[in-house]
């Protein structure tokens, strides 16, 4: 395939396929019906993962740290706990371990961003994450978006973990409307008077350095709204269902603690449905607990509750591309901590090596 144009500045040549199975014809529709009513992006701002590269795989990377952190340094937390638990358990010598454990080293004190380690490169990677907006507020899941057959309401049952063996490729076809997304989103760029203005000249730059837009798999959070505007009140999820399981979790076991309904030290198997002896408080939990039952009732994204609205969203996230693949942290972009050492020192052999 001929790349096109891949210098900065320049962009790839999107791939068209045209959906000819039967389910994928129909996610394709909903798509499109999807921007009719919900086709103005909400940019809430950027999020943060790792990827890696290894050798023979270019263009393509593997996102190998969800991209879901709120900051840059805690995805570099995360790579640097993903290489120290290789070095640990997975190294093949002791060559390879103290390779891996020079890198860990140098993520404790500094920003690193990109990194080649053991024959394999690895980037923080910055998304920006969006909703679908409209009349009707922020877009909802859709029907065609991921379900269980049967909801699963144990909350230690395991989940699809968000990115999950995710590898993205700026040559692999698209459907249509993920093509036509892709083209509209290239200039997505702050251009606001409340952004700073080095937060205006970095997205501008961007547009230059890294052209391209893919887009990584939809996510799924709890936003609330009381008043005029909507914020998120949970992390995104992989699914609609599990965003749903996050919002029942909070009505029935942490807001009662929060709001004083339970004690802090009250069992684990305590939460509103198990109710309480005081008379005040058992009302109120009943009310919670109700809430949190008509969730169970079908797919539902929606309930109201002591003067909120609480909404399943369906998020998006971009990822911005460039000749050298993803886009990393911006000079901009803040940072909520400091480099810090994660884990105990390993010596060359994979023990653990003696305090001081």
């Amino acid at each position: 395939m001929d790349p096109g144009n891949v210098v900065p500045g320049g962009s790839r040549p999107i791939v068209v396929r045209v959906p000819v199975e039967p389910v994928e014809a129909v996610v394709e529709a909903d798509a499109i019906d999807a921007v009719a009513g919900t086709g103005n992006p909400a940019v809430r701002g950027p999020l943060f993962g790792v990827a890696e590269q290894r050798a023979g795989d270019a263009p393509r990377w593997r996102v190998v740290i969800e991209v879901t952190s709120g900051c840059p340094q805690q995805a570099r937390d995360g790579l640097n706990s993903w290489l120290w638990f290789r070095a640990k358990d997975h190294a093949q010598d002791r060559a390879e371990r103290r390779e891996l454990l020079a890198a860990v080293s140098r993520l404790e004190t500094e920003r690193v961003d990109d990194l080649s380690v053991a024959g394999t490169r690895y980037r923080i990677v910055r998304a920006e994450e969006y909703a679908g907006a409209g009349p009707g507020g922020i877009e909802q899941p859709r029907p065609t978006d991921p379900e269980p057959p049967v909801p699963d309401w144990d909350r230690t049952a395991k989940v699809p973990g968000i990115d999950e063996d995710l590898v993205v490729d700026p040559e692999a076809p698209v459907p249509p409307s993920q093509a036509v997304e892709q083209l509209a989103l290239r200039g997505l760029c702050y251009t606001g008077a409340r952004f700073p203005d080095d937060v205006r000249a970095d997205a501008r730059r961007a547009l230059d350095t890294h052209p391209d837009v893919l887009l990584l798999p939809a996510t799924f959070t709890v936003a609330e709204r009381r008043g005029s505007g909507w914020r998120p009140v949970s992390g995104p999820h992989a699914t609609a269902h599990e965003a749903r399981k996050s919002l029942d979790f909070a009505l029935t076991w942490m807001w009662p603690r929060m709001h004083g309904l339970i004690s802090p030290v009250a069992g684990a198997h305590v939460d509103a449905r198990t109710g309480t002896p005081d008379v005040e408080r058992a009302a109120r939990l009943a009310t919670y607990a109700r809430a949190a039952d008509s969730l169970r009732v079908g797919r539902v994204n929606r309930l109201e509750l002591e003067g909120s609205v609480y909404r399943i969203v369906r998020t998006r996230r971009l990822l911005r591309w460039g000749p050298d693949g993803p886009e990393g942290p911006r000079p901009s972009d803040v940072n909520s901590e400091e480099p810090m050492r994660i884990h105990v020192a390993l010596d060359e052999n994979g023990n653990v090596r003696p305090q001081g």
